[in-house]
């Protein structure tokens, strides 16, 4: 039982962290809450660290409690900024993953693409023809027991960065597990993302 509460604990810990202090990732939220509650080895590993979709739930809560009616308001500004963002990158058959696409925005949220492309220079060259400033950076991911480098593209919009990861133009048909539920990720395309605004406020779009 009591390490039930424990996880608990950790779980809500991680998601403040991610809500007060912008820590991006589930994991670095999940280790850092641990540390918070002792340094013993079994507060860091194994059956006391929640899930990352029991922290997400915690997410969630939090911002249902805090956010109000600003929560909408950002998610929908958001949404629109992607859609904006995939429609300038169309040529790269832009998906929106992540947080903007599942709801789970907070005032430190970016935007999430995933972009198809024979190499990351040809969207670099897109942009540069275009006069659109970037950054980019290399990426290294540990998926079993290799390392794989993926290109990420850096924009940004109304203050707002967009994290642009471009995949081979084959592994669009290759749906990368999501972190929060183990399952397929959920992507939206263009059109889908239109639906969803459309939906969600039609005035607006």
């Amino acid at each position: 039982m009591r390490g039930d509460r424990i996880r608990q604990l950790i779980a809500q810990e991680a998601a403040r962290l991610m809500y007060v202090e912008g820590v991006s990732e589930y994991r670095d939220a999940k280790r850092k809450a641990a540390r918070r509650f002792g340094l013993e080895k079994s507060l860091s590993l194994g059956s006391h660290l929640p899930s990352n979709a029991e922290i997400h739930r915690e997410l969630q809560r939090l911002i249902a409690i805090h956010e109000g009616k600003a929560h909408p308001e950002r998610l929908h500004k958001m949404r629109c900024a992607a859609l904006r963002c995939m429609e300038m990158l169309a040529p790269f058959r832009p998906y929106l993953v992540g947080s903007v696409l599942t709801g789970a925005v907070t005032a430190a949220s970016d935007i999430d693409l995933h972009l198809f492309a024979g190499s990351s220079e040809e969207v670099e060259e897109y942009l540069r023809s275009r006069n659109i400033p970037y950054e980019s950076d290399v990426v290294t991911i540990r998926q079993g027991g290799e390392f794989i480098e993926y290109s990420h593209i850096y924009l940004e919009e109304d203050e707002v960065i967009i994290e642009c990861t471009v995949y081979a133009p084959d592994d669009i048909y290759r749906v990368p597990k999501s972190s929060i539920t183990g399952k397929p990720m959920e992507r939206a395309s263009i059109t889908k993302l239109r639906k969803l605004i459309a939906e969600a406020d039609p005035a607006n779009v």
